[in-house]
């Protein structure tokens, strides 16, 4: 349930404040909401090993926000609500030093024990921090508590359902926000509006009109420095597993008879249920895998993913993964939902695509093979919008030829204002609604499915590296549509 507030009220601890998603993502979010006038009464603990001082945390706080509009009075402002608290989070001591500091901002700013904890560290320390929090009393305030966590949550199912028993031990279910930054996206919240605010496709959005659904988010980038934390996840567990299921599950799921948070993930849930599971012996009929060689990316030579680093020479990680999802529920019984992801791909993009039945007899083109079905685009990034393939007459013969009706989101006035993904999570979380986080019934239901393919996997040594850095994938993952009779539709206009 939705907090009748406008204007939130906490201390929020930042753990791991000294990391690079915190100055990338969680400063210049919150910068944005300051300014914004989105919240007033808040304070900042940063809380990480270096012995840095106040003065130098928030030195680092402005560095990270320099980039965006603004104002020496504004940043001055935000900044000297910053305080830096040096934490072992294994150590006792720590956190009831850190619970005399909070106590202390608490009456400085008024937030009425309203408290967030944001870890933004390795998941190995998710439990431990959860259970000192309750330990050491940083939970008995008067106000309510949220415990923020990133991704990944686990490494399988086992470890996933592991960590929550710990994490569950110290939070209820509705203090933990899982946070999944795709679904704070503007396009991807889009796409329920897009299906339920209008009659022309929600009539349309099933088995009888839509042919397939394709989702794709492609990267031009290699694994830079994530070459570690990248080895021993892969593309499936790094987006596979959470982003494009959450995605999937939009797509999919029934209208919610309203839209609490209860309603919106029960619909969400469903999917994640009917999703037919993949025997391991049957992998390569639904997954394809791939992993990156030398290539060109913008016209410029690099290298394979085997020779990053010297740790990646003999790796079998995949960067890329493509399947085919059947769900198999009335409303979608036989519709592949078809997704890719992947590393040093030809272009950045993420795009949902879906393609309508083609009319049986089409009088308006010469030959059956050059129809052009009727297509919805839901673009995410790096451009916004919808765009809505017809088909139109082309000349005084009356041939056809497809034509686009396009909206761009983040070319009107109201898109340059556009929250950023964390922005807007943030902010969802400070009023308490969990609608955009993840519930541990979608993290597990989710895991379950992937487990069966990664089974699949471990049955035998693929053939790496098998596409080329600048290309949309192996060749394989084009065979996987093509043996229904469909293909990926480009990324690019």
């Amino acid at each position: 349930m939705v907090e009748e507030q406008l204007k939130p009220k906490a201390v929020i601890v930042i753990f791991g404040a000294t990391g690079d998603l915190a100055k990338r993502k969680l400063y210049p979010s919150l910068y944005r909401m300051f300014r914004s006038g989105k919240i007033e009464d808040f304070a900042v603990i940063g809380a990480a090993r270096r012995p840095w001082t106040n003065e130098s945390y928030r030195e680092n706080v402005e560095q990270s926000v320099k980039n965006i509009d603004m104002r020496d009075k504004d940043l001055q402002a935000f900044s000297s609500r910053f305080f830096y608290q040096p934490v072992d989070v294994t150590n006792s001591a720590s956190y009831q030093d850190l619970n005399s500091l909070i106590q202390e901002l608490e009456e400085d700013f008024h937030t009425e024990g309203n408290r967030v904890f944001y870890l933004a560290m390795a998941p190995e320390f998710f439990g431990i921090i959860a259970k000192n929090l309750k330990l050491h009393g940083l939970k008995d305030s008067a106000g309510w508590k949220r415990l923020v966590i990133e991704k990944p949550f686990g490494h399988d199912l086992p470890s996933a359902k592991q960590l929550n028993e710990e994490i569950r031990s110290a939070f209820d279910e509705d203090q933990i926000y899982r946070i999944d930054h795709y679904l704070g996206k503007e396009m991807v919240q889009n796409i329920e509006v897009i299906r339920f605010a209008n009659g022309l496709f929600e009539h349309l959005w099933n088995n009888r009109f839509i042919s397939n659904i394709q989702i794709t988010s492609s990267e031009s980038l290699g694994v830079e420095e994530r070459a570690r934390y990248y080895d021993h996840s892969g593309a499936t567990r790094d987006m596979a597993q959470n982003h494009m299921m959450q995605m999937v599950a939009l797509l999919a799921m029934e209208p919610p008879i309203n839209l609490t948070t209860e309603e919106v993930r029960s619909e969400k849930i469903k999917v994640l249920r009917a999703m037919r599971s993949v025997n391991p012996e049957d992998v390569d009929a639904y997954f394809v895998r791939g992993q990156y060689g030398p290539g060109q990316i913008a016209g410029s030579e690099v290298t394979g993913y085997r020779e990053e680093t010297e740790e990646l020479q003999d790796s079998d990680t995949e960067t890329y993964v493509a399947g085919k999802i059947m769900i198999d529920n009335y409303r979608w019984a036989g519709v592949p939902f078809y997704i890719r992801t992947g590393k040093r791909l030809a272009v950045k993009s993420t795009k949902i695509v879906v393609e309508f039945q083609n009319i049986p007899m089409n009088l308006y083109y010469e030959n059956k093979d050059d129809q052009h079905p009727n297509l919805l685009v839901i673009n995410i990034q790096p451009e916004e919008g919808v765009t809505l393939y017809l088909n139109a007459k082309k000349d005084k013969v009356g041939h056809a030829e497809p034509i686009k009706l396009s909206y761009r989101n983040n070319l009107t006035d109201h898109g340059i204002n556009t929250p950023e993904a964390y922005e807007k999570l943030l902010y969802d979380c400070l009023l308490g609604d969990a609608t955009n986080f993840t519930h541990w019934d979608e993290v597990a239901l989710s895991w379950s499915f992937i487990d069966s393919i990664l089974a699949g996997w471990r049955m035998k040594r693929p053939a790496f590296p098998n596409y080329a850095s600048g290309t949309m994938g192996p060749d394989a993952a084009n065979k996987l549509l093509s043996k229904n009779g469909h293909h990926w539709w480009p990324v690019e206009e």
